[in-house]
């Protein structure tokens, strides 16, 4: 007889939330340990600490972009196809994963479900604990248990977005346990908002330590709860008529904080440290690891998972975000794989309505998301110039580009380019324009393993060239967000002047500033002037004009007839020029109920095999093997009617 142990984890992760950029806490061994330690008051808030350790699950591994990014209008799979039936929609996403290597659905219901069962045993023993060196007062227990219960609603908001209904449990889970029934979506919103309002009412403004969650990340996240189940127009998520006023409040209040949390005043200030320079005075080309610490402090920011260069406090994984969006660079001359452009796995790239979104011209975002050229830092042979192909005579038998120079430019132009193939051609380094003209036709000059390379989640701080656990904190709630939610908010209210308060205030922030250098991608193919260093924002500002007609710009669906359709469209590809790659698309379009018209219209490949049963994950059959009903093991009927329709 095959039984279910939903034994609790003992996990007193004493440094779970720092490190040595900005620890405090220290490791502890705490194998030895029985319950009883977290009755005490060192114990339960070790316990409290330990229940933050699985917000890391979204990005350490290759379900970071399989579970939250691809099999979407924003990202398509790559060239190395290791797990694209995620993005394919294809029989691999399946209750038994068809390779060993996937256990991305399995994983995501026990890790959320081990943070769940830490953040019930805190809850609990925060109940009975006498105060001590920890917890000192009232106010802190409840300071704590507001802590663990907004980590609560996190996870279980996870596990409802991908599954559906799952069993809600909200005491802790000791020894042996056989039964879990799942409830219903409606009952798991409401959970997770108690939570979240507990979380707050009573979480501090600020705290002492990075990582701990504050009032505007519960703000945040009470915000997009209600967003999101208010927004249902097909599914029950037990939506109610005041949601939506509830998520404008509460977005508002989160803008509005007291803990100083404020836009970052450059959009690049919130990956620095990680850019490529335009040429390399000296090689190796190395990351700047203060610039991109205080990119990780940004007061943007609301909520991160925390990671750390010390493998020893960052879990098995790190944060292995930075292997999946980089283009094969690697294997073009004198571009040897460094530290400093990372490891590409290649695993997801941006769709052409990714590359065609943004007004590159006048919105800094886009070169600000993605890396164009990589630079020359190896000294293996390099192309000479030849007769054919030589500017000038003097240059044949001449390397075409020295150390430090761009070796490899990527482009991305639309279909009316003047680019030929003799430019590329006769190009000194590797030319990758998306398109160019070969004589009346227009080709498409992106290769295999060819993109722009989306510089969000690059890490060249690791250990070494092959180290594949990353440092760098994962971010999960930034106030570029929050705008986006008031915003979205708003224009479902029919509130559109207010909701154009909150979008344009992020193209302000988005547009190249008076005296901005601007790329160079700006003169040479986006129709700028070298040496123009006028500000843009004027060219970005939004109208209501943007969804009152079918502007091409937006390429909105056939489907948006309505200023209120056409909204929430355009509402979808601001967060794409503002979000892109940053691990929510998946969620977005799924909340939206737009993911299967959307992905049919963008992404090519996942547009044959997607359908009403990818809207949820498929529940892990093992899960489903090993649970009871009525104090025995489910008969076939009854594990077919706990599956999830289609599965």
């Amino acid at each position: 007889m095959k039984k279910m142990k939903k034994a609790f984890l003992i996990l007193a992760a004493a440094s779970l939330l720092g490190s040595c950029k900005k620890s405090y806490l220290d490791e502890e061994l705490v194998a030895t340990l029985t319950n009883d330690y977290y009755k005490t008051a060192q114990g339960v808030d070790d316990l409290v600490k330990a229940s933050y350790e699985r917000v890391r699950f979204k990005f350490e591994y290759e379900w970071a972009y399989a579970l939250f990014q691809v099999g979407t209008d924003e990202f398509t799979e790559g060239d190395v196809t290791d797990f694209n039936y995620y993005n394919r929609y294809a029989s691999g996403i399946s209750p038994v994963p068809p390779v060993s290597g996937d256990a991305f659905l399995t994983t995501l219901w026990s890790d959320n479900y081990t943070g769940i069962n830490r953040c019930n045993a805190a809850i609990e023993n925060l109940g009975v604990v006498p105060y001590g060196a920890s917890i000192t007062n009232e106010t802190v227990k409840t300071q704590r248990r507001a802590e663990v219960r907004f980590l609560r609603a996190y996870y279980y908001f996870m596990l409802v977005q991908q599954f559906g209904a799952v069993p809600l449990l909200t005491t802790p889970t000791v020894g042996v346990q056989l039964e879990f029934p799942r409830t219903a979506v409606p009952q798991v919103y409401n959970q997770i908002i108690s939570d979240l309002r507990f979380a707050s009412d009573s979480l501090p403004a600020t705290q002492g330590n990075q990582g701990r969650a504050t009032r505007a990340a519960a703000d945040h996240f009470l915000a997009k709860v209600y967003l999101t189940r208010g927004s249902a127009k097909v599914q029950e998520r037990g939506q109610k008529a005041t949601d939506i006023d509830s998520a404008a409040f509460y977005a508002e209040r989160a803008i509005n904080n007291a803990g100083g949390f404020v836009l970052a005043s450059n959009y690049k200030d919130l990956w620095d440290g990680v850019y490529t320079p335009a040429i390399a005075t000296s090689l190796p080309i190395a990351g700047d690891l203060s610039r991109s610490e205080a990119a990780q402090r940004n007061k943007e920011i609301l909520f991160a998972a925390q990671f750390n260069s010390s493998l020893l406090y960052s879990g098995r994984f790190g944060n292995q975000t930075h292997l999946y969006f980089a283009m094969r660079y690697d294997n073009e001359v004198g571009t040897p794989r460094d530290l400093f452009s990372g490891r590409p796995f290649r695993r997801a790239q941006p769709t052409d309505y990714t590359l065609s979104l943004f007004d590159r011209k006048n919105d800094s975002r886009f070169y600000k998301s993605f890396t164009m050229h990589y630079l020359r830092t190896g000294s293996s042979s390099i192309p000479k110039w030849t007769a054919d192909n030589a500017p000038s005579p003097a240059l044949v038998g001449q390397d075409k580009f020295a150390l430090g120079d761009t070796a490899v430019l990527v482009v991305v132009n639309d279909e009316n380019t003047t680019i030929t193939r003799q430019d590329v051609e006769k190009s000194r380094y590797a030319f990758y324009p998306r398109f160019y003209k070969d004589g009346t036709n227009t080709v498409r000059g992106f290769k295999a393993g060819v993109w722009p390379t989306l510089v969000k989640h690059l890490d060249p701080f690791r250990t070494g060239i092959a180290t594949q656990q990353g440092t760098k904190d994962g971010i999960v709630a930034r106030l570029g967000e929050t705008y986006l939610i008031a915003a979205e908010a708003y224009g479902r209210l029919g509130q559109y002047s207010k909701a154009l308060e909150f979008i344009n205030r992020l193209r302000e922030r988005a547009a190249y500033k008076s005296g901005e250098e601007k790329p160079q991608a700006f003169w040479q193919f986006e129709g700028g002037t070298k040496g123009d260093v006028a500000a843009t924002y004027g060219n970005l500002i939004v109208t209501e004009a943007k969804f009152e007609t079918n502007d091409p710009v937006e390429m909105y669906p056939a489907s948006a007839s309505t200023k209120a359709e056409r909204f929430i469209h355009f509402i979808l590809n601001e967060r794409s020029r503002e979000l892109a790659g940053e691990l929510y698309r998946w969620e977005d379009l799924a909340r939206t109920e737009t993911l299967i018209e959307r992905v049919q219209q963008f992404n090519t490949l996942a547009k044959p095999n997607i359908q009403a049963k990818h809207l949820l994950r498929p529940i892990p059959q093992i899960q489903i093997d090993l649970t009871y009903k009525d104090g025995r093991p489910m008969t076939g009927d009854e594990k077919k009617a706990y599956q999830n329709t289609g599965y």
